[in-house]
């Protein structure tokens, strides 16, 4: 019975929960009101879960959110990706990953 409850574990999908989530969209919420974010997509694989963070909605992403369970024990489930695939930052907690963005000094250049 716990080998068929490790199969269908492995079969779902790694997703965000409720709170995290909320910290993200907080972080969202207010750059897209700062006027430097404008879109965002969500994807869920077999083992991520990937919020991708769009300047304009045609292009790539300027920042990647994952999530990895898998990594939970090393270095953190949790890192800020950069467009390049450069990890910018990794923790084990969401809530300190996203002060990245906080301490970030974002400004529009024309």
């Amino acid at each position: 019975m716990s080998t068929q409850t490790a199969q269908q574990r492995s079969n779902t999908p790694v997703y965000f929960e409720r709170l995290e989530m909320d910290a993200i969209m907080d972080v969202y919420g207010r750059m897209v009101a700062a006027g430097e974010w404008r879109d965002y997509a969500l994807n869920m694989h077999k083992d991520r879960a990937i919020f991708s963070i769009f300047k304009r909605a045609a292009e790539m992403p300027i920042y990647r959110i994952e999530k990895q369970p898998a990594l939970a024990r090393k270095q953190g489930a949790w890192s800020i990706i950069s467009p390049e695939g450069v990890i910018l930052k990794r923790g084990h907690n969401v809530q300190n990953l996203l002060a990245f963005f906080d301490r970030r000094k974002f400004r529009i250049v024309r």
